[in-house]
């Protein structure tokens, strides 16, 4: 990344008054829009963008006051940026591999800075002294949706209730209040981000039954407003981080269950882990290995209406690996009866 030397580009002084700037501004758009000059288009348009980059900070009090500050010192604070800007990209990279839930747009990744400009103005100035969808700062400015993600057992999605829990979060820094600069110097706590990460501690209200990849707002625990603007909101996509016995699809939970062959053969009732604990199952005579059975209402929480999921349990049928001389002779009796038999009704 390298250092964009703005005064230059507009060709005015450090200390030019602002209506220079805007007239320096106006005279290189005209001159170097891409209309005006057909035969060399490409190169006009990265030019115009250049003119655009200088004065969206320059003609910006605010940036241009951060921008003056920088000065010879901009390598260490883009070094401390690039460190936060890292943290928020590998936040907003775990979160896109989940889906939404609860009906809101997700938060805006702040990492990306897709402004079109110069790597030098993403890290710096994307988004100070405007709106993320553009448009100058006013007073009563909502605070920004923030996104992070919860670590929950699916005995907790099962029950429900109050989990408390401790977030990193980012939000604007109190200190400078978002614009980099304290005073006349960078500001030392954000390092010019404009941004600090914290640690929070919530209570989150656990939904019965939500399911991995779904978000749970916490309404006004997002970033910061300003000017008596309410804070935004924070999302927490669920995700499961236990290893359980079980697999989930929607509400319904599948569970192998290891019985002997004679329990197949025979019929049995046996023992089943359930999300509430054990409970009878009658296994039917001639049950054949593998057969799944159901036990209704013994899965999840249906988390928009009334009622639960079903359990599935495989049957998995264990062959004994000790037997004693007289099992084995008994066991060629019964093949021998199996066998006449099938030679008899093959008469």
């Amino acid at each position: 990344m390298n250092y964009k030397n703005y005064y230059d580009v507009l060709g005015v002084e450090k200390n030019a008054p602002e209506k220079d700037i805007k007239s320096a501004y106006r005279k290189l758009a005209r001159k170097w829009h891409p209309d005006a000059n057909p035969t060399s288009a490409r190169q006009a348009e990265e030019k115009f963008k250049e003119i655009q980059e200088a004065y969206e900070v320059l003609g910006d009090s605010e940036k241009r006051k951060k921008y003056d500050v920088l000065g010879n010192d901009w390598q260490r604070a883009a070094a401390e940026a690039e460190q936060q800007r890292n943290y928020r990209r590998a936040q907003a990279d775990q979160a896109s591999s989940f889906n939404d839930f609860g009906g809101a747009a997700p938060a805006g990744d702040p990492a990306n800075g897709a402004s079109g400009f110069s790597d030098f103005f993403d890290m710096f100035f994307s988004g100070i002294g405007r709106r993320p969808g553009g448009g100058p700062t006013t007073f009563g400015e909502r605070g920004q949706d923030l996104e992070t993600t919860i670590d929950l057992t699916l005995a907790e999605a099962y029950a429900g209730g109050t989990k408390s829990v401790s977030l990193q979060l980012e939000d604007r820094c109190p200190r400078c209040g978002g614009t980099g600069t304290s005073g006349k110097v960078i500001c030392p706590q954000c390092h010019g981000t404009g941004r600090v990460i914290e640690t929070k501690r919530f209570d989150v209200t656990i939904p019965k039954g939500v399911r991995e990849g779904q978000r749970i707002r916490l309404t006004g625990q997002g970033g910061s407003g300003s000017g008596g603007g309410s804070n935004g909101d924070l999302f927490l996509i669920v995700n499961f981080n236990d290893k359980t016995r079980y697999e989930r699809k929607g509400d319904d939970l599948y569970v192998e269950l290891s019985v002997s062959i004679y329990d197949l053969i025979l019929g049995a009732e046996v023992r089943v882990p359930t999300m509430t604990g054990e409970v009878t199952m009658t296994i039917p005579a001639g049950t054949q290995n593998n057969k799944m059975l159901r036990l209704s209402g013994k899965g999840m929480p249906r988390l928009k209406s009334a009622g639960f999921g079903d359990e599935y349990v495989r049957l998995v049928g264990q062959l004994p690996t000790d037997l004693s001389e007289k099992e084995h002779k008994l066991f060629r009796e019964l093949a021998g009866m199996r066998n006449g038999k099938v030679r008899a009704s093959g008469k």
